[in-house]
């Protein structure tokens, strides 16, 4: 693993050192290097990011006070990303590295047993008019805020919403599509075909596919620098703008517990499979520095309790259940904005074992130079019906070359 990082590091000091003396370095937040090519055929931005979080925590004692603090601090994310186009501008790419401790975990038989640094490596052909092929892996057209850069957020993390529910990234093709209603309403169809069980799987397929399909209206039109894709209306938008999409995916003879998430549901011959369906309502609204986000995910399956040959129970179970999370937040004009998040999750308890949850979240950031460089907090309290409750204080900052 030292080796490989290593190598890595040698190769990009390598390519910037080359072009150190030939290129001039972007605007700040704009990448490290814009590179084309000497006969204008391919480009290539390089950019890099780093997030540092600092966490406590505090559970609901018997006498009502707060007990067992537990503290700590993380670089949360450090990534490099590449894109460009190659040959055409038709055909783009993007390439994105994670070299955290986070972005890398979660490693298994299915990922030869070590470490995952790929987070994107998709191409984007658009072949055809409004016709767009996409090949590899990359985010599925989920809930919104998954599909949001977790640099982008306007609060410090994304909601239980999206830990419990969200289709993440996976290895596949993508097709998209748009067109114009009318002048202002903008109608976009996404459409995936994958694997089905997560990113960076090296050993085959051990189920089925997974079946994703999201659309998307705008009824007043684009947002301001694709703004419906990122937290906070830093572009004060002028006139409202709004997003109303449904995404439904399903995930034919899955092996994990959250669909291709999760963990991977055993039994006395291998692997226990069910088709898990999910699906996703979200809305953004952006206006004069206003921003209102809503999202609904259920997800069901088709005998979400796993079991045996012999039909005895393995104790293994898909999560099923519904959720609800809405947030909204205020930009002042000093670039410093109030937020705030409520989130609701229900699992089906006589399945999963888990009691309802409910999370009240007040954020507070500073955008020094946009998403690009910003410190934020936020103070959560969590609710659990019948179990312990937590207050949660976060505080990070982003720093994106």
């Amino acid at each position: 693993m030292k080796i490989k990082l290593l190598t890595l590091g040698l190769f990009l000091t390598g390519i910037l050192t080359s072009f150190s003396q030939e290129t001039n370095a972007p605007k700040f937040g704009k990448g490290l290097f814009n590179l084309v090519g000497q006969d204008s055929t391919w480009t290539m931005k390089i950019a890099s990011r780093m997030q540092f979080l600092s966490t406590s925590t505090w559970d609901e004692g018997a006498d009502s006070g707060w007990v067992n603090p537990n503290q700590n601090f993380l670089v949360r994310r450090a990534r490099l990303k590449f894109n460009g186009f190659a040959y055409t501008p038709k055909l783009k790419y993007k390439l994105e590295l994670g070299l955290s401790n986070r972005d890398i975990s979660g490693a298994s038989d299915f990922t030869s047993n070590a470490p995952r640094y790929i987070l994107d490596a998709v191409v984007m052909w658009n072949f055809y008019e409004n016709l767009e092929l996409w090949v590899g892996q990359t985010k599925l057209p989920g809930n919104i805020e998954r599909v949001i850069s977790s640099g982008n957020l306007q609060q410090v993390d994304r909601s239980l919403l999206n830990s419990r529910f969200n289709i993440d990234r996976e290895l596949g093709i993508q097709l998209r599509h748009h067109f114009n209603l009318s002048d202002n309403f903008l109608i976009r169809e996404k459409f995936a075909i994958s694997q089905g069980e997560g990113r960076n799987i090296t050993s085959g397929n051990l189920g089925g596919h997974q079946y994703t399909a999201r659309l998307e209206l705008l009824p007043f039109g684009k947002f301001e620098s694709k703004g419906e894709y990122s937290g906070s209306d830093l572009k004060r938008e002028a006139k409202p703008k709004l997003m109303l999409a449904a995404t439904y995916d399903s995930n034919q003879n899955a092996v994990k517990n959250r669909s291709n998430q999760g963990s991977y549901m055993t039994n006395d011959t291998g692997f226990y499979e069910t088709n898990i369906n999910t699906f996703f309502l979200d809305a953004m609204f952006k206006y004069n520095g206003f921003s209102l986000m809503g999202e609904y995910a259920n997800r069901d399956a088709k005998d979400p309790l796993a079991k045996n040959a012999d039909g005895t129970l393995t104790g293994d179970e898909v999560q099923v259940g519904d959720a609800f999370n809405l947030q909204a937040g205020y930009l002042f004009l000093s670039n410093w904005e109030v937020s705030g998040r409520y989130t609701d999750i229900n699992l089906d308890q006589a399945i999963t074992g888990r009691n309802p949850e409910t999370q009240y979240t007040l954020g507070l950031s500073k955008f020094i130079v946009g998403h690009k460089l910003k410190v934020q907090t936020d103070l959560s309290y969590l609710s659990v019906d019948g179990g312990t409750d937590r207050l949660m204080y976060r505080l990070q900052m982003d720093v994106h070359f």
